[in-house]
């Protein structure tokens, strides 16, 4: 099974993504981040939800940066380095929303390489 999840999902917001970091460039803080790409995902025509709460048991509130389409967090990040944290966090809130695939993105990179992490315990009977 070589298929990539939520492929042409994916690829159409990791071009929103491309789009924010041209317009603000590689040193901008991450709420400007998430404020321009609130703007760029609605130009889109993407379903979004901008901080989004995500709780599995319902006391551990976790805030995903954003779901798109219900399908994908978006979790970004604006530091030197993405941390083992980073991925932790958002594998976190893939397996409380079960949801297949996150996106890690690092806006400070000099070349935005936004990281696939997946979630190996999604399952389909869950909401």
């Amino acid at each position: 099974m070589n298929d990539l999840i939520q492929k042409d999902l994916s690829y159409k917001i990791v071009g929103c993504l491309f789009k924010a970091q041209n317009n603000l460039g590689r040193y901008a803080r991450e709420s400007q981040y998430a404020d321009i790409l609130e703007k760029i995902f609605s130009e889109s025509g993407l379903n979004y939800e901008r901080e989004k709460k995500i709780s599995k048991t319902g006391s551990d509130t976790n805030r995903a940066d954003f779901v798109i389409e219900n399908a994908v967090v978006v979790e970004l990040k604006s530091k030197p380095f993405i941390e083992k944290n980073d991925y932790y966090q958002t594998k976190r809130y893939l397996e409380a929303a079960n949801l297949k695939l996150g996106l890690l993105v690092n806006f400070r990179q000099k070349y935005l390489q936004p990281k696939r992490v997946l979630n190996s315990r999604h399952s389909h009977n869950l909401a």
